[in-house]
C-alpha cells in the first residue's frame, strides 16, 4: 500500500481527527504499528475489538470499530456500523487513488482459475496485479485493492459472494471496467434459495461498472445466456456449444498435458490455442479470459497465444504421475458442478490412457437442503463417467457411494477412516490407472493422497 492521507482513506466512513500519512491498514493486531489503521472485525472465533488497545498501544493511528472500546481514547477510534462494510469502502477509497483496467472475476464455479487465466493472458500486454489465493471476500477484495499502485496497468479481481448484496458493496469498490461471470450453480442456493437468485446476487458485479462497460457470460449456461443487462453495458459470450456465442471453442483435442482447440471469435478470427490445463471446464475458463481481453481492445492474437502461460495454482486439478498412475489432486473445492467437471476430466484423461478410473471422492460442503440430492447425483455422475473403482469419505461421501451404487459403478467403497481410504487405494491402483481426487476444502483429502504416495513409496 502507498502512503494516503487518513482523512482521504476513510473519506465517507467515519469521522476522524488529524490528518497522519497511512501506511497500512490491517485486520491483525499483530501486523499493527506506526503509521497503521487498525480495523476492528468481529469475526466467528474472535473478536477484533479485543484487540484494539494492544493494536493501539503498538503504534496504530486510529481504530476503525462498531462501539467505544475501553482503553483506546475517542479521538483515536472512528466509530462505524459495520466494520466489515467499512472494510470495503476503505478499500474503495484507496482504489480511487489509482486509474489501472480493472476486471472483476466471479462465478458459482470456476472463477478462481478463469482469475489466473485472466492474468496469465493481461500479464501479456503490461504490469498486471491479480487476487492472491482466494482472497475474494469482505477482506480479501479490499486487501487486493490496497495492492495498487501507479505501476499498476491491469488489475484482475476475483469477487465471491455468500449472500445477496454481497457483490454489490464489492464492486462499488473496485469499480471494474469490466467483468466475467462463469457460470451460474447451486453452490450458494443453502443462502439465497434458487438459480435464479443466485443469477440476480451475481449480475451485482455490474453495480460498480461506468457505462460502457463489458459483461463476459458463459452462453453455455440456460440462466445467464437470458440474462439482461443494463443499456449502458455490453453483454459478450463465449461457449463451446452455443453458435450465437461471439466466442466459441471447436476442434478440441484433450491430451494428459492440456487442451488444444481452435478459438473462432466472430469479431476477430480464428487461432488455434493450447492451455496446459485438463477438462472441458478449463476450455471455458479460457475463452472468458480471451474474450474479456479482446473486448477490453487488447491484441486477440497476443491475447489467444498468452493462454498457453496459464499456471495452475493449490489444489486445483493439479495432475501429478506416481508409479506409472496419473492422478488428479482437485481438492480445493467442490460443488454439482465442479464435481461433474472433475469426473468428466478424469474421463477423458483415462480415455487416453487406459487402466482403471479411480475417483476418490467426498463431502460437497453448504449445499443447504439440496445436500443428500447433491450426493446421491455425484454418484450417478460418477458412473455416466465410466468409473470401474469409487472410494468415498465423510457422511455425505456415504451417499456418493450409494448414489454409485445404485447407477451401477462396479467397486464401491466407503471409508470412515483417511488412512483406510489410503490403503484400499494402494492396494487396488496399478500403473496406467487415472485417479482422482474430489472434494470441498474442508475435507482436506490431501491428507488421504499424501498417505496414498507415503504408501507407494514404503512398497
Amino acid at each position: 500500500m502507498k502512503p494516503l492521507s487518513l482523512k482521504t482513506l476513510l473519506a465517507g466512513v467515519a469521522k476522524v481527527s488529524g490528518n497522519e500519512m497511512v501506511q497500512a491498514v490491517v485486520t491483525d493486531s499483530r501486523a499493527a504499528g506506526p503509521g497503521t489503521v487498525f480495523v476492528a472485525i468481529k469475526g466467528e472465533r474472535a473478536d477484533g475489538h479485543d484487540y484494539a488497545a494492544t493494536a493501539l498501544a503498538q503504534g496504530a493511528l486510529c481504530i476503525v470499530a462498531e462501539h467505544p472500546i475501553e482503553g483506546v481514547p475517542a479521538e483515536k477510534t472512528a466509530l462505524v456500523e459495520n466494520s466489515l462494510n467499512a472494510m470495503i469502502k476503505i478499500g474503495g477509497n484507496y482504489r480511487a487513488q489509482y486509474h489501472p483496467m480493472v476486471l472483476g472475476v466471479t462465478g458459482s464455479v470456476g472463477k478462481t482459475t478463469t482469475k489466473e487465466f485472466c492474468a496469465a493472458v493481461f500479464s501479456a500486454f503490461g504490469e498486471t496485479l491479480k487476487t492472491e489465493g482466494n482472497q475474494n471476500n469482505e477482506l480479501g477484495v479490499p486487501n487486493t485493492l490496497f495492492r495498487l499502485d501507479e505501476t499498476t496497468e491491469y488489475a484482475v479481481v476475483e469477487m465471491g459472494m455468500d449472500h445477496m448484496g454481497d457483490l454489490h458493496k464489492l464492486s462499488l469498490a473496485a469499480k471494474p471496467d469490466a467483468a466475467i461471470i462463469t457460470r451460474i450453480g447451486v453452490s450458494h442456493i443453502e443462502h439465497l434459495g434458487s438459480r435464479e437468485n443466485i443469477l440476480k446476487a451475481k449480475m451485482e458485479i455490474c453495480d460498480g461498472m461506468a457505462p460502457g462497460g463489458v459483461l463476459v457470460v458463459n452462453g453455455d449456461d440456460d440462466l445467464l445466456s437470458k440474462a439482461m443487462v443494463s443499456r449502458d453495458l455490453r453483454k459478450v459470450t463465449f461457449g463451446i456449444d452455443d453458435r450465437f456465442a461471439q466466442v466459441t471453442a471447436q476442434n478440441i483435442e484433450s491430451s494428459t498435458k492440456g487442451e488444444k482447440f481452435l478459438l473462432c471469435d466472430k469479431q476477430n478470427g480464428e487461432f488455434s490455442v493450447f492451455i496446459p490445463a485438463v477438462g472441458r471446464h478449463n476450455i471455458y475458463n479460457a475463452l472468458a479470459a480471451y474474450t474479456l481481453a479482446t473486448r477490453q481492445g487488447l491484441d486477440p492474437a497476443r491475447a489467444a497465444a498468452a493462454l498457453e502461460n496459464y499456471q495452475t495454482t493449490g489444489l486445483r486439478q493439479h495432475l501429478v504421475e506416481k508409479n506409472g498412475m496419473l492422478v488428479i489432486e482437485d481438492c480445493y473445492n467442490a460443488n454439482p458442478d465442479s464435481m461433474r467437471a472433475g469426473l468428466e476430466a478424469l474421463a477423458a484423461l483415462a480415455a487416453k490412457r487406459g487402466g482403471k478410473r479411480v475417483a476418490v471422492l467426498g463431502d460437497m460442503l453448504e449445499l443447504g437442503d439440496i445436500s443428500e440430492a447433491a450426493h446421491l447425483e455425484a454418484g450417478a455422475i460418477a458412473a455416466e463417467n465410466g468409473v470401474t473403482l469409487l472410494v468415498t469419505y465423510g457422511p455425505w461421501g456415504e451417499r456418493i457411494a450409494e448414489g454409485a451404487k445404485a447407477a451401477g459403478v462396479p467397486n464401491v467403497y466407503h471409508c470412515t477412516d483417511k488412512q483406510d481410504a489410503a490403503q484400499l487405494l494402494a492396494q487396488q491402483c496399478t500403473a496406467g490407472d487415472t485417479l482422482l481426487f474430489k472434494a470441498s476444502r474442508g475435507m482436506k483429502f490431501e491428507e488421504i493422497f499424501e498417505a496414498f504416495y507415503k504408501l507407494l513409496k514404503d512398497e
